[in-house]
């Protein structure tokens, strides 16, 4: 049977009466995945446990309304420049540029995710396909030059696939007119045990680093690479994610558990395997790829119960992680760290994928 394009619906309006559409995505095995042109937002996503029982897995509301009017990022897509810039400054070819700073970890003023109207709360096009069987849908987006303080007019897409061996593949891609940072990520939160049911302390995780990027207390990298071994960032076997999410650690302590840029064993630019998670009551499991050096293993610490989610349940410190691939937090102020900056003639390109089974 031949397999169709999902087909956009209205989720509702924005403050100027723009319509926002939504887009289902199916595969053969039952999973779904539902986007929005606001945001690029996932608003859910229901796998199988192990009995073949589905369960959306991602935190979110249940109207347009609430996305926007207060959410820390849920399902979105983060950007110009994901993650946190020190100060809101940075110099690029001579010229210093100033962006909100919209977040203060510690009492220190940065930029994050963007900035105060950054991809997450913008309005993208969406378009729907079939790609070898497996439906998707291409979100496309326009940032001018200035938007936010960041220099160049941005054209970039970012495609979510529904594959039927299970993926979720998420590609990105971006030119520009001038020279700007460019790091843009998926910021979903997970609990494998279902949204609304309760921590994630309990999820088995794996990260294939051996490294990470050590922070101050307002959450920027300090520029040192810091072997993970003999810390509680030691991710490199699985570990249960509550066993030393309390540590008295420095670093631990700064991020009121974990928020911090794993340096992945990944130098190829090819997709490899950065995480496994493992949640052992339903037996979901999760994988993810990236072709990115940096992936952000965020423990939900910040969620305060004031935010209620589709389930009718306020959610909770730790009720749900994310696992973002980056490059690292920082590095325009970072020269020692990957490159950031795409200029004119260039196309930049990423891709992640996330697996989904059961055991």
């Amino acid at each position: 049977m031949s397999v169709e394009p999902p087909e956009a619906e209205i989720f509702g309006e924005t403050a100027t009466g723009a319509p926002v559409e939504v887009f289902t995505l199916t595969n053969r095995h039952g999973i779904r995945l539902r986007a929005m042109t606001y945001g690029a937002i996932v608003l859910s996503l229901e796998t199988p446990d192990r009995f073949g029982k589905n369960a959306d897995i991602v935190l979110g509301y249940n109207t347009l309304a609430e996305y926007m009017r207060d959410t820390p990022y849920f399902g979105a897509v983060c950007g110009r420049f994901c993650n946190r810039i020190a100060g809101g400054k940075f110099t690029l070819d001579g010229q210093q540029y100033t962006l909100a700073t919209n977040n203060e970890p510690g009492g220190i003023k940065c930029s994050l995710h963007g900035g105060l109207k950054g991809f997450d709360k913008v309005l993208w096009r969406g378009e729907a396909f079939v790609k070898d069987g497996a439906q998707g849908v291409k979100f496309s987006y326009t940032s001018r030059d200035a938007e936010e303080g960041y220099p160049g007019t941005l054209n970039l897409s970012v495609t979510y696939l529904l594959t039927d061996d299970n993926e979720w593949c998420i590609d990105y891609e971006a030119t520009t007119d001038k020279a700007t940072p460019v790091n843009i990520t998926q910021h979903s939160y997970f609990n494998l045990k279902g949204e609304g049911n309760g921590d994630i302390l309990g999820h088995e995780l794996m990260l294939n680093a051996t490294g990470f990027t050590p922070v101050s207390s307002g959450l920027i990298p300090t520029g040192e690479l810091r072997q993970v071994k003999g810390t509680p960032l030691d991710f490199t076997s699985a570990k249960i994610i509550g066993e030393r999410v309390n540590s008295e650690d420095e670093q631990m302590r700064y991020a009121r558990g974990y928020d911090h840029n794993w340096v992945l064993d990944n130098t190829s630019g090819e997709l490899v395997l950065a995480a496994t998670v493992y949640e052992p009551t339903s037996g979901r499991t999760l994988k993810l790829l990236t072709t990115e050096p940096g992936l952000q293993f965020y423990s939900g610490n910040f969620l305060d119960g004031k935010l209620t989610g589709k389930s009718g349940q306020p959610y909770h410190s730790r009720n749900g992680f994310c696992l973002e691939s980056q490059r690292y937090p920082d590095s325009p102020n970072q020269p020692s760290f990957p490159d950031v900056i795409l200029r004119p003639g260039q196309t930049w390109r990423s891709a992640t994928v996330f697996q989904f089974g059961a055991r």
